[in-house]
């Protein structure tokens, strides 16, 4: 079955260009111009929608509106912005909103159609159960009063259930999978988010300090996501 993209973009020569050669990659898509009917797209193809190509300048409702309201109804679903927003501050806002990648216009047509298809193969390997054959597989892990189940992309912490992006979950398997080593900013951008140009070390310090209030008592003060002054992150459980 052929993975269905949303496309939200309302310059129609673009969304036209877009929805062309993800169809010649064997992608089903739908395309939309404004928030309203993006949300209403979405809800209609509930649970068909594969991931979602957002543009932040829209008419009425903003890209950054439109990936919140999607967040609300479906934590997981893989989101990237496609925009001509450029600062480093726009881009901060995008990853507090909830998506995956971000990429700026004008853009090179090969990097966009692989940054897609890793973000898809990255969701379906994290959501898909292994094959038995005898290989440990990280699904479950648990820490001081915190228990993550990355197959159902959420986190418990007591009594609080947060349901985590596809983005969080690479981040966090990533640093239990390391526990104890200090990680650099710019390994945890190649081993992470792979070629992704566009996420720099203050994006990653977004997604830490978001993961933070989910797994540490203080955030202000973490036991378990520490800092390493000049160099990046270190986790221990």
């Amino acid at each position: 079955m052929s993975r269905h993209i949303l496309i939200v973009e309302d310059e129609e020569v673009s969304a036209r260009g877009l929805q062309f050669n993800f169809e010649q990659e064997g992608y089903e898509v739908s395309m939309c111009g404004d928030g309203p009917a993006a949300l209403a797209a979405f809800d209609e193809n509930a649970g068909r929608i594969d991931c979602i190509v957002l543009d932040l300048m829209l008419p009425g409702m903003s890209g950054y509106e439109i990936c919140r309201a999607i967040r609300e109804k479906d934590a997981t679903v893989p989101i990237l912005v496609l925009s001509a927003r450029a600062l480093a501050e726009d881009k901060a806002y995008a990853f507090d909103c909830g998506t995956d990648q971000y990429m700026t216009k004008p853009f090179a047509l090969p990097e966009l159609l692989s940054r897609v298809r890793n973000l898809l193969e990255r969701h379906t390997r994290l959501a898909t159960p292994p094959p038995e054959s005898g290989a440990e597989s990280l699904d479950e892990f648990d820490f001081d009063d915190v228990h993550v189940d990355f197959r159902a992309f959420q986190l418990r912490k007591g009594d609080r259930v947060q349901q985590l992006t596809t983005m969080e979950v690479q981040l966090l398997r990533y640093f239990v999978e390391h526990e104890g080593a200090v990680l650099p900013r710019n390994q945890i951008l190649r081993d992470v988010w792979d070629q992704t140009a566009d996420v720099t070390s203050r994006s990653i310090d977004n997604f830490v300090m978001r993961l933070r209030k989910y797994i540490e008592d203080d955030p202000a003060n973490p036991v378990h996501l520490v800092s390493v002054r000049g160099t990046g992150y270190r986790f221990l459980a």
